[in-house]
């Protein structure tokens, strides 16, 4: 089952039940009007959503689905937390600036709680004041989860996934440093994320979806050129139950958490890995692009990005379609 929010003037949109190839979709407000909604009622009305997506599948005179049209599943949430679950992302970072990864980052993920009171439209800009603060995409997976008990186990939490979603965690690289110094997180430097146009249910990603991983090569390209191709189910230290666990471990997960996995990245023969021009997997984020421009010639060139430029960000399936729609943005200069 695939699930959309549409813009309708109000904060959370209106909920959907959108087709296998994205084509078409239909109003599910008379099961639940929003996806927070039914993430609070999901035992109750997840068969009738069901019932609707497989009805909608024969119904070809359902109004189209147009992506441009969607806020990001969840508009608002009660939650956000992003991990960092691939390893080599983190270990580029430290190594650019001359330290180890302690070995605890190995058994016990690295998470932080980003802002959740509002999120980019998939399609909407990214909208940021001064470009010298360092703007820069991180491209993602998340899920999202329904009630989850204090203390849950990896194996118990997986059973808490609902949905999947890819995920554009924009980030200001230069205000990092400064803010992490302070010894309290990060705050300015992270702000409003995108997520894809489209959540969809685990059982609709098949064998593609296993062991708490999303096992397919997540799409990144900026002003129309390929930055990324990793693949998602690969050098994932920690999956999705795992991170579900860790964020349970001292609280309750309310209905409507998001989770994130943090970049996804991709070594290569035991290296950092390669841009996808040289025949490499490429790069999730510039930032890593920049940190192996260091390591190897003691400086970074790759500017990060500029205002006017694109950001894509989508998967497909073994078929070559489309399974969440895109993440499409253009950097804008914030106007008061």
């Amino acid at each position: 089952m695939k699930l959309a929010s549409l813009s309708n003037g109000t904060r959370d949109g209106k909920l959907v039940v959108v087709t296998t190839d994205l084509t078409r979709c239909s109003s599910a407000e008379h099961i639940a009007p929003t996806l927070q909604n039914a993430l609070d009622n999901w035992d109750a009305c997840s068969e009738a959503l069901e019932k609707l997506a497989r009805e909608a599948e024969n119904d070809l005179h359902l109004p189209p689905f147009e992506e441009a049209a969607t806020r990001s599943p969840l508009p608002r949430a009660y939650q956000w937390a992003d991990g960092s679950a691939y390893l080599n992302h983190v270990e580029l970072v430290r190594m650019a600036r001359g330290v180890s990864v302690p070995r605890s980052f190995f058994a016990d993920p690295l998470m932080y709680q980003g802002g959740s009171d509002t999120f980019y439209d998939p399609h909407g800009p990214i909208v940021i004041s001064d470009e010298n603060w360092g703007i820069d995409l991180e491209a993602e997976v998340a899920v999202v989860v329904d009630d989850v008990a204090m203390g849950i186990s990896p194996d118990e939490a997986l059973k808490h996934i609902r949905l999947v979603m890819l995920v554009n965690d924009v980030s200001l690289r230069n205000l990092i440093p400064a803010e992490l110094a302070k010894g309290f997180g990060f705050f300015q430097s992270k702000v409003a994320t995108a997520f894809s146009p489209v959540a969809v249910t685990p059982a609709e990603l098949g064998t593609a979806w296993r062991g708490g991983k999303l096992h397919l090569a997540l799409n990144v390209d900026v002003n129309g050129k390929p930055l990324g191709r990793t693949e998602a189910g690969v050098d994932m230290t920690f999956g999705f139950g795992q991170l579900v666990a860790h964020a349970a471990r001292t609280r309750h997960l309310v209905a409507g958490t998001i989770i994130g996995s943090g970049t996804v990245s991709n070594k290569l023969d035991g290296g950092p890995g390669k841009p996808v021009s040289e025949g490499g997997a490429g790069y999730s984020c510039i930032a890593e692009v920049r940190m192996i421009e260091t390591i190897r010639d003691g400086r970074a060139r790759t500017p990060f990005l500029r205002f006017g430029n694109q950001v894509r960000i989508w998967m497909n399936d073994t078929e070559g379609r489309s399974i969440f729609g895109s993440i499409s943005q253009r950097v804008e200069k914030y106007e008061d």
